[in-house]
């Protein structure tokens, strides 16, 4: 029996973008920013935030095809410049996720976040959602040189928090967060309402569980660590 069904779990960490905080909104509309002062026309939304999750480098290659896309490129540099300034002014936690946070706090679960995202921008976007005080742990992108999917970081969150990796839940919405779970010797949950290409599909990535939406995730969640039915 998987330990999601047997309630053995007793901490759950969570990817940022798309799993966790629904950032699209400030990530998308610093692409199109982009773009327009470039003179290129921006993406469709809908297109965009689909392409959220491979973060800054994943939204330049989609609004800036055929140039070369590297970390420290002018493009990029420009990029998180302008999403600094404004990391937070339309995102916010997915829907049901505060309840389910509020809910995990009450029982005394421990939970936290492990993202790729930089220090530098998942810092205040706690902050200003006031997580930053009640998550456990938070192991940014360049917390350690190694990044999912290299299961280096959500073990460095277990030795952070004082959690045992197989009694420890990570929840993503994209491949390398369930390959990151898997290797570190967690059970995990695709969270299917993420920041999905229209290519990929979330019960191929081979996760323990697969929500479709937030209420579902509450469910697996709860009953992960004994507090459901």
């Amino acid at each position: 029996m998987s330990p999601l069904d047997a309630g053995q779990c007793s901490a759950v960490l969570f990817d940022l973008d798309g799993t966790l905080v629904d950032t699209a909104p400030d990530m998308v509309a610093v692409l199109q920013e982009l773009q327009r002062t470039r003179g290129v026309d921006p993406v469709d939304y809908e297109v965009g935030r689909a392409h959220v999750s491979n973060g800054a480098l994943g939204l330049l290659g989609l609004g800036f095809p055929g140039v070369e896309h590297t970390v420290g490129s002018e493009l990029h540099t420009a990029f998180l410049e302008r999403y600094a300034l404004r990391v937070c002014e339309a995102s916010v936690l997915f829907p049901g996720l505060a309840d389910l946070l509020e809910a995990l706090d009450a029982a005394g679960m421990p939970w936290g976040v492990v993202t790729n995202k930089p220090a530098h921008l998942t810092d205040p976007l706690l902050e200003r959602l006031a997580l930053a005080a009640r998550s456990a742990c938070t192991v940014s992108g360049d917390t350690l040189a190694q990044r999912k999917p290299d299961p280096a970081p959500l073990l460095h969150a277990c030795e952070l928090a004082g959690l045992l990796p197989q009694n420890t839940v990570y929840v993503g919405d994209a491949s390398r967060d369930i390959l990151a779970g898997q290797n570190a010797g967690m059970a995990t949950v695709a969270a299917a309402y993420g920041y999905i290409t229209p290519d990929d599909n979330p019960r191929s990535w081979g996760a323990d569980r697969v929500a479709a939406d937030t209420a579902e995730l509450t469910q697996i969640l709860l009953k992960a660590v004994n507090l459901g039915a």
